[in-house]
């Protein structure tokens, strides 16, 4: 049974270890992060989108070492194989050691090549998956938006991709489905929202914003949508 979905980025950043003097900026966005991932019940499933698809189940840890510093991560309390992990997954098992060590983690990541109408036949798999679980069941879903905001963004600078970030956001914040269908090229984590799409059907009873912003040009949101 679906219980709750957390929409929070996909940054390194987020992990204060690797943060460095970026830390202190980001406070809102840490809170924001921690909050919506309280929503979420005692097993999750997390969700994302990589050159390659990959499952990290339960019993995985990994570490933050590619991204500068090791910072070690675990997807479960009795988890103890090491595998080489896609940031999603690092992502996923990272919050849930921070804010709930007790919970059950696994990750799927898809491959960013994945067409969006396959990406949301994705979503309603998992969907029906996860319904025929007899226990609540989280999804985290760990997906950035554009990186083209500003001149010194890590994609470039393009002024249009304001109003398409723009847009995303509104779409998160408000559960809708369809706009995240239809997601531009440049928006990095867009087969995650297609995903998502999928996940929730004609979409969520409720859903709550808890942060929306472009530090270092980059689209961040941190929300919570209720099935």
């Amino acid at each position: 049974m679906l219980s709750a979905v957390a929409i929070i980025p996909s940054a390194p950043v987020l992990v204060p270890g690797l943060a460095g003097a970026a830390a202190a900026e980001l406070t809102d966005l840490y809170a924001a992060v921690r909050a919506a991932g309280a929503t979420l019940p005692q097993r999750w499933i997390g969700i994302g989108a990589d050159r390659a698809e990959d499952r990290v189940g339960p019993d995985a840890v990994g570490t933050f070492a590619g991204y500068g510093t090791d910072v070690p991560v675990a997807m479960s309390p009795d988890a103890h194989t090491t595998t080489a992990m896609p940031l999603c997954a690092l992502i996923t098992g990272w919050l849930r050691g921070e804010i709930a060590p007790r919970t059950v983690s696994e990750t799927r990541c898809y491959p960013i090549s994945l067409e969006l109408p396959l990406a949301m036949a994705c979503g309603r798999a998992l969907r029906a998956e996860i319904d025929e679980c007899g226990e609540p069941v989280g999804v985290l879903v760990v997906a950035d938006g554009a990186n083209t905001l500003t001149p010194s963004a890590p994609g470039g600078h393009d002024p249009d991709s304001v109003a398409v970030q723009t847009a995303l956001d509104d779409a998160l914040a408000t559960g809708d489905t369809g706009a995240l269908a239809g997601l531009p090229a440049g928006v990095i984590g867009r087969v995650a929202f297609a995903v998502l799409a999928g996940l929730a059907g004609n979409g969520p009873a409720a859903a709550r914003e808890l942060y929306r912003g472009a530090p270092y040009g980059v689209g961040y949101f941190v929300g919570v949508w209720q099935p």
